[in-house]
């Protein structure tokens, strides 16, 4: 399988030390993270994901394509309102597209296929979910999850009408995230890919968790 050019937009979950864009928040590192220490693995398949080989990102793409860009910070919600209720109107998913978009990258770099993998955050940080809305968004509305959703599937239409778009939505979100996200990909022609038993650790997929999500994708991707 060949899926060309490969962009990701993504939150922890996509991240690798060193492996992100310059000044972006990180979960997983070269020096195991806490739950490594707090858990006593033992043996890198026992749980922690201490070397970019173990994420899922970096085996797809090496074997099912050409990586461009990984535009992932660890924590970041889709939408504009962060933990705590904290402004996140300049790392949210939303922010970092329209960056982007402005700067002219996708003009200047072709990507054939764009990996979506979000939500997570949105989730856990009981941002204001709303309501979908396929148009008019306001600023306000982009602080709320499922208007800045729809915004954000918008925009990669309008941005990328050539390139295949998959949504990866995670386990254990709030249903009503989950459920609307299905929706509102049905309405933008977005194909979502729903993740099932991930192998986690502290909310975060383990070596075992992260080839599962590689495989899930695979199994969903190469039809």
């Amino acid at each position: 399988m060949n899926l060309g050019n490969i962009f990701i937009l993504g939150d922890s979950y996509s991240t690798f030390e060193g492996h992100i864009p310059e000044g972006y928040d990180f979960y997983y590192e070269k020096a195991a993270p806490a739950y490594v220490t707090k858990h006593k693995f033992k043996e890198a398949d026992e749980g922690d994901v201490t070397d970019v080989s173990h994420t899922w990102w970096y085996n797809f793409c090496n074997e099912n394509g050409n990586l461009i860009l990984n535009s992932s910070w660890s924590g970041t919600t889709i939408c504009n309102t962060g933990y705590n209720g904290n402004d996140n109107s300049e790392i949210s998913f939303i922010a970092r597209l329209d960056k982007l978009i402005a700067k002219g990258f996708f003009a200047e770099n072709h990507i054939d296929t764009f990996f979506l993998f979000g939500g997570t955050n949105d989730s856990w940080s009981d941002a204001p979910v709303g309501r979908l809305m396929y148009g008019e968004w306001t600023k306000d509305d982009l602080y709320k999850v499922l208007p800045a959703f729809c915004y954000l599937l918008d925009r990669l239409n309008t941005a990328l009408p050539n390139t295949k778009v998959y949504c990866i939505i995670n386990t254990e979100l709030k249903s009503e995230i989950t459920d609307n996200y299905k929706i509102a990909c049905e309405k933008y022609g977005v194909d979502f890919i729903e993740l099932s038993d991930i192998d986690k650790i502290c909310g975060h997929p383990t070596v075992k968790g992260m080839l599962q999500i590689k495989e899930q994708i695979i199994n969903f991707t190469d039809k």
